[in-house]
């Protein structure tokens, strides 16, 4: 019997549902006579990727009714008075979320910037108190990319429960955050990095692969178990077109479930920073 193809992963399409719930919740709390959640966003610099992603995400905002406030600095700014502004918006009430787009000019520590945020309106995860909650297993704010592939998992009723979960990549912003997410469901995690001896055979026995090295079409189709569910979070442009880590025409004939490289985990991503930010609101306001 032939095999079928792999189900491709739909981002948009949840990620439209996701927010079709955040949606309501908001109707909920103006019917309680409560305000909307307030993310506020702050971009340094000119750069036209950090803009169009600040767009999508302000757009995101408005259409499930949370309210959304830009703060635009220019790309020489002083570190400081980055800092000045992270300050007053902790202490600003009316704020829930604090976002600071990256990639920051030369200059601006990406790190200072992340302990400056109040870990209760981090919502990026990137706050040292917030990752080593995530460690102990502690509630805390998590970053946006992992928590959306667990939610793609769990979409799809992918048992993670015992399963061998790979993660290619060991970054603090996806690669680790997911292999901790993926151990607190339950599964045996192996990282794996450049330096892995040997990548494609660990690939192989895994029942869920999570591609985030950077690298495109790394992982090759002879490389993925029959049936596994394999998540591709690489962005990566070749002659003006955006492929991920994975082979996806290759990877699509063996995998079970698989990610595309573009309306996969993308959609889902932001919609996991206003599922954070609407987390940050309800702990802050005690009204969940």
């Amino acid at each position: 019997m032939e095999r079928q193809q792999a189900i491709v992963v739909d981002g948009k399409a949840l990620a439209n549902d996701i927010r079709s719930e955040l949606a309501n919740r908001v109707t909920e709390l103006g019917r309680a006579g409560q305000r909307p959640p307030c993310l506020c966003v702050v971009l340094v610099g000119d750069d036209p990727a950090s803009a169009s992603y600040i767009k999508g995400k302000q757009r995101a905002c408005t259409r499930i009714g949370f309210e959304s406030v830009e703060h635009r600095l220019p790309a020489n700014v002083r570190e400081r008075d980055v800092l000045a502004l992270i300050e007053g918006l902790n202490r600003d009430p009316e704020v829930d979320g604090i976002l600071v787009q990256l990639p920051l000019p030369a200059g601006i520590r990406a790190e200072a910037i992340a302990e400056a945020t109040d870990p209760a309106k981090d919502v990026d995860g990137l706050h040292p108190i917030n990752a080593g909650r995530l460690l102990s297993g502690q509630p805390g704010l998590v970053p946006c990319t992992p928590l959306g592939i667990i939610e793609i998992l769990k979409r799809h009723e992918i048992d993670m429960q015992g399963a061998r979960a790979v993660v290619i990549g060991r970054s603090a912003i996806v690669g680790k955050p997911v292999g901790i997410l993926l151990l607190q469901q339950h599964a045996t995690v192996t990282f794996c990095h450049s330096r892995t001896r040997d990548l494609a055979a660990v690939t192989r026995e895994a029942d869920i692969l999570v591609a985030a090295a950077g690298s495109a079409r790394m992982v090759k189709g002879d490389w993925i178990k029959p049936g596994a569910a394999v998540i591709d979070v690489g962005v990566n442009p070749i002659d003006g077109v955006l492929v991920g880590d994975v082979d996806f025409d290759a990877a699509k004939d063996v995998a079970g479930l698989i990610t595309p490289p573009r309306g996969g985990v993308g959609p889902m991503t932001i919609t996991m920073l206003l599922c954070n930010t609407l987390r940050a609101y309800e702990s802050r306001t005690n009204s969940s």
